[in-house]
């Protein structure tokens, strides 16, 4: 949170014919984000890429008709919110659409890891299933999808994942990702990729009368939780998901997990979605058991869904605290490796205590990551006696590149990876820990540079005195949906201290003067600020800060806030 991290601001870009009556600042924003015309902010469903232009629906279309009336369709998921929305997604539409019998199947990530593997099709096998689903997983599945052919089950994948150099056999893959792509949104999550397999589905339906659309409130979250860019058609994706949900029309489930964290439904953004329902769904596949979260989106009445969302409300705090431990230690383990931007070993780090939760390290990883700006794979031991680690990564490093490229270089090195460009998950044998270690850092240390580690902060720059509005606040919040490639606008300046103190014990909250004090004092919060490497700014001094204006409502009251992303704390000479 503290310390000199270099902001940049956006070029100012044309705003073209983008309408008058947007509000200035939104404007900009835009602008700087590549939109140019009105017609760029329609994201109504017609604007949607055509089902049929994602390869691999139509079949897929056919394979699953062929399993409605006298088949068992088995959907097999990822333990991840992105593989739960998926698996709802695909029950409930299945169902929905007269499929005689429909079930799922989730991996338990601690006996069997990721992805429809030999073991997952061992457990499958006495369900009788004729057709087996993967969502949002399964094109790195060689073995498994060779073990359910051998037993005379069809495979239909769709996934979003990147592929291998071999894909599996199935009858049928769907991945906007497949070198043969020609999708125009790769950026898919694998929710998304169902809903446009089940669109596919309802068009050669059409007298059930199933509209696909009515469950993309499902979309909307696992394409948010799955944090993939938010291209146009994700964008329009998510935000006519979160158009279902103010309206009341979502499935009980998200209304619970949404109530559990305290969100107002006819109010729900993106960052709600991200914030408030995903952790909650997410801690079931990390503590538990993904089923609990699956069942939870599952459910067809508040009354069922309540003790579900109860229950993985509890799962979350319980993952809260073991992360709190795990973060402490590996910020230790990363300072003893005596960081210096110019060690291969500060490039790319590798992190293992033999304590740690392997369910937790995803997230212990991508905290090392924005703490210290580098790629960072946090390893747990598991049942096997392997280490399974949990990859996160920075812009400019392709992860699942790079540990494919150490595969090529270092053969049997890796027991088993895959991935994307920003997270990775993979296997190893223990004695392989420290020469890992140092295969990765020197393949970090041949694609990153100063610049892709210089940790910038792009910012959309100072606002006026009179932007500092809750008029402002309001427009920008309700500008997006934003997320991943679309960014949230964030914007910086230096301010004149007028109050500061702890709240939370870690959090700093502060009255803020822009200079000149046109717009008074406005109310700020720097989220764990206070970290021990935190200090605390004097009243009276000044800040350099990159913030988000937010709304604030407390008791029925609106305040403008700045929730301050990143703080520095400036030497007393340049004190105004």
């Amino acid at each position: 949170m503290s310390g000199a991290r270099r902001i940049e601001r956006r070029a100012r870009a044309a705003e073209g014919g983008l309408s008058a009556s947007i509000h200035p600042v939104l404007r900009r924003v835009y602008a700087a984000r590549g939109l140019r015309e009105d017609r760029d902010l329609d994201l109504s469903l017609a604007g949607l890429l055509p089902v049929g232009s994602l390869a691999g629906t139509a079949e897929a279309a056919s394979l699953l008709e062929a399993h409605r009336r006298d088949g068992r369709v088995l959907v097999i998921g990822d333990f991840d919110a992105d593989g739960a929305t998926s698996s709802a997604l695909m029950v409930r539409s299945l169902r929905a659409l007269g499929f005689a019998e429909v079930d799922f199947l989730v991996p338990d990530r601690f006996r069997f890891g990721y992805g429809l593997s030999p073991e997952i099709v061992a457990c499958a096998a006495p369900k009788r299933p004729s057709l087996i689903v993967t969502v949002d997983n399964g094109v790195s599945s060689l073995e498994g999808v060779a073990a359910a052919r051998a037993l005379g089950i069809a495979v239909l994948v769709t996934d979003h994942h990147l592929a291998g150099r071999e894909l599996p056999a199935a009858d049928v893959i769907v991945n906007p990702n497949l070198p043969s792509s020609a999708f125009a949104s790769p950026a898919l999550a694998g929710v998304g990729v169902a809903f446009y397999v089940i669109a596919a589905l309802a068009r050669r339906l059409p007298e059930v009368g199933f509209n696909p659309a009515q469950l993309l409130d499902l979309v909307a979250l696992g394409t948010v939780a799955d944090v993939v860019p938010l291209d146009r058609n994700n964008r329009i994706l998510v935000a006519q998901g979160l158009r279902r949900i103010r309206s009341g029309r979502c499935v009980p489930g998200l209304r619970a997990l949404l109530e559990a964290g305290s969100r107002r439904l006819d109010e729900v953004a993106a960052a709600d979605l991200g914030f408030a329902a995903a952790p909650r769904l997410n801690a079931a596949g990390r503590i538990a058991d993904m089923r609990i979260g699956i069942e939870c989106l599952l459910a067809d009445s508040p009354e069922a869904a309540a003790p579900l969302a109860a229950r993985l409300s509890a799962l979350n705090e319980e993952r809260r605290g073991i992360e709190r431990r795990m973060q402490s230690e590996a910020i230790d383990l990363a300072a003893a490796m005596h960081l210096s931007a110019g060690a291969d070993a500060a490039l790319g780090l590798c992190l293992f205590e033999e304590s740690w939760h392997q369910g937790v390290v995803g997230l212990v990883a991508g905290r090392i990551k924005e703490r210290l700006h580098r790629p960072v794979i946090a390893f747990a031991a598991a049942a096997d006696g392997t280490l399974r680690g949990s990859a996160r990564s920075i812009a400019g490093v392709h992860v699942r590149d790079a540990l494919e490229a150490i595969t090529v270089r270092h053969p049997g090195l890796i027991e088993k990876f895959g991935g994307h460009a920003m997270a990775a998950g993979l296997t190893l044998r223990r004695e392989n820990l420290e020469p890992f270690r140092a295969a990765f850092a020197a393949e970090v240390a041949a694609r990153a540079d100063a610049a892709t580690l210089d940790g910038v902060i792009h910012s959309d720059g100072e606002l006026a005195a009179d932007e500092f509005s809750l008029d402002t606040a309001r427009a920008l919040a309700a500008g997006g949906p934003w997320g991943q490639g679309f960014a949230e606008p964030l914007f910086d300046g230096e301010f004149e201290v007028r109050e500061a103190r702890i709240v939370g014990e870690r959090h700093l909250k502060m009255k803020l003067s822009p200079p000149g004090g046109g717009a008074g004092a406005i109310e700020a919060i720097a989220f764990g600020h206070v970290d021990g490497a935190g200090l605390l700014p004097r009243v009276g001094g000044r800040v350099a800060a990159a913030y988000q204006l937010e709304v604030n409502e407390w008791n029925g009251r609106e305040r403008l806030q700045l929730n301050c992303r990143h703080l520095q704390i400036l030497p007393a000479g340049r004190d105004g």
